[in-house]
């Protein structure tokens, strides 16, 4: 650990010499200034920084590996997402990329990650460009001016977008990479400027620290509160709805992305958020339109032709288009952004198949169950002839980012929910009348109205019943929503059809959960689909 008091000190300490020039802790715009005149990025009509990161415009997980080393080799869950990077590799990556920096502009900032003080970590983030800088400052807990003079930074982030790597001698795949050593403490990330892989490194090395170390469950949610001190949280994998539905105007946001849940408490990893833009409007989404101001950094969006007004449905570049902004941007933000134990979890899959109720109850195995499936449909694309839904199961809603086993975070989440009376959520968010290309998508206010319903008690005392194959309790009224759509069954025409697609859904989640049934105890086995 080091002072940031010299951060030219700083840098050499960490094996970076003769920068040309250290530019630290610098304000958004100043940064957004700097970006403008090396022609890195412009801006929109509403004061956003644009930028392109180029060839990257989303992570790539097959590039994410963490050292195998005493720390690790016994502790990491190794698989396609925690790829081994030996110790020498990691050392000569070091060293090149350290000199790679010699003589060039870099950008330092010092910031935290974790709301709680009991948790906090200090993060080190040092980047080739000024708009990467930027995002650390939206994305990161921003330290006051006495915080930085006690400041010690536990962490290390580097990143040299301008950096290739090369395969045949470095370890890596090819030419980006992004590469975490816990005993180090450092996370190296060049070949690639998209910003997101500097914000799920730290996410990794706490879904590693926090639930091995500190016996805190860490999730891939967001997290709102009511007025009444309830917290309420949502898992669940892109295009599900989880920034949308927990941006409510009626509750005070917790976060839209990392927390950690402790014995007393939830609290955001992140001091900012980083939304998608695709098809953004006033309309749906008012609270992130709105923060598409001066200070965030939009990536990858287009123009309209002759203006500088962002076309949020344009996928040119990439359908992944995103929006960082510091969280003091949405209105109702909650500062510090710690809540109580949730009352509340919800689970939101965005089912194409039309097969899964738009809201159900879950038992604490149920619960465990699809919370270890992860599952969601993505619908097919713009490729010609790609009519069909894909099904995507993601452990624990974020397998990308778990260094330890997913049965080790299903049974924290298992503890608490017992240990806290809390009450467990399918939602989704998905088809409803038949599958995508037949039925439609579940409207918004529907879900919305199920989600208050679930959180304010008004479905505790109806009737329920359980769905065939899966089992699942649907309320038999919800209010505000009509009845007809809470059986998914009633609302296909053909029954049969929708008897095949429930039954082919069904072993598809038998098969996904096969790799983790050794791990799993009785209470989660009988919580399969039954064909």
């Amino acid at each position: 650990m080091s002072s940031v008091r010299n951060p030219v000190a700083d840098l050499r300490e960490l094996g970076i010499e003769n920068a040309s020039n250290v530019y630290y802790q610098l304000s958004p715009e100043k940064l957004v200034q700097q970006t403008v005149e090396r022609n890195q990025g412009v801006l929109s009509d509403t004061g956003a920084l644009a930028v392109n990161t180029g060839e990257f415009t989303g992570r790539s997980p097959n590039d994410k590996f963490i050292v195998k080393d005493d720390i690790t080799a016994n502790t990491v869950n190794w698989n396609n997402f925690n790829i081994p990077f030996t110790t020498e590799c990691f050392d000569r990556l070091y060293k090149k990329v350290t000199a790679y920096l010699a003589g060039k502009d870099v950008w330092v900032r010092d910031c935290f990650a974790c709301a709680d003080p009991a948790y906090r970590i200090g993060v080190k983030v040092i980047t080739e460009y000024p708009w990467s800088n930027l995002f650390a400052y939206n994305m990161f807990l921003r330290p006051s001016e006495e915080e930085l003079e006690l400041m010690q930074h536990d962490w290390t982030v580097i990143q040299a977008p301008g950096f290739m790597a090369d395969a045949s001698c470095d370890g890596t795949r090819q030419h980006n990479f992004a590469v975490v050593s816990f005993t180090k403490k450092v996370i190296l990330i060049g070949g690639t400027a998209y910003t997101g892989e500097i914000k799920k490194g730290i996410f990794t090395v706490l879904n590693y620290i926090l639930p091995h170390d500190k016996k805190v469950l860490s999730m891939h949610c967001s997290a709102n509160q009511g007025s009444n001190g309830d917290t309420a949280i949502f898992f669940g994998l892109s295009g599900t709805g989880k920034t949308t539905l927990s941006a409510d105007p009626s509750r005070k946001l917790i976060g839209d992305d990392e927390h950690g849940w402790t014995d007393n408490s939830v609290f955001n990893f992140e001091g900012g958020c980083y939304a998608k833009c695709i098809d953004l409007s006033a309309e749906k989404e008012p609270e992130i339109f709105q923060a598409v101001r001066p200070g965030a950094l939009l990536e990858n969006i287009t123009f309209f032709p002759g203006t500088k007004t962002v076309n949020y449905a344009d996928k040119t570049i990439t359908e992944n288009t995103r929006v960082s902004y510091p969280l003091t941007y949405i209105a109702n933000a909650l500062e510090p952004s710690i809540g109580a134990v949730p009352k509340n979890i919800f689970f939101l899959t965005a089912d194409a198949y039309g097969v899964l109720p738009p809201i159900s109850k879950l038992t604490p195995g149920q619960a465990m169950y699809q919370f270890i499936s992860g599952y969601t449909a993505k619908v097919a694309g713009t490729e010609a002839g790609v009519t069909e839904p894909k099904s995507t199961f993601s452990a624990c809603f974020g397998a990308p980012f778990l260094p330890l086993h997913p049965a080790q975070y299903a049974q924290m989440l298992g503890e608490k929910m017992r240990k806290n009376e809390v009450n467990v959520w399918l939602i989704n968010t998905g088809w409803t009348g038949g599958p995508y290309g037949t039925g439609s998508r579940i409207k918004l206010a529907y879900t919305r109205a199920m989600i208050t319903a679930a959180i304010d008690g008004k479905l505790e005392s109806v009737k329920y019943r359980a769905t065939p194959v899966f089992g699942l309790a649907i309320p038999e009224t919800c209010p505000n929503v009509p009845a007809d759509i809470l059986d998914p069954r009633n609302t296909w025409a053909d029954k049969a059809a929708y008897d095949a697609k429930a039954a082919s859904l069904a072993e598809q989640f038998i098969s996904n959960f096969e790799k983790y049934a050794g791990a799993a105890d009785k209470e989660i086995l009988d919580a399969a689909p039954k064909i």
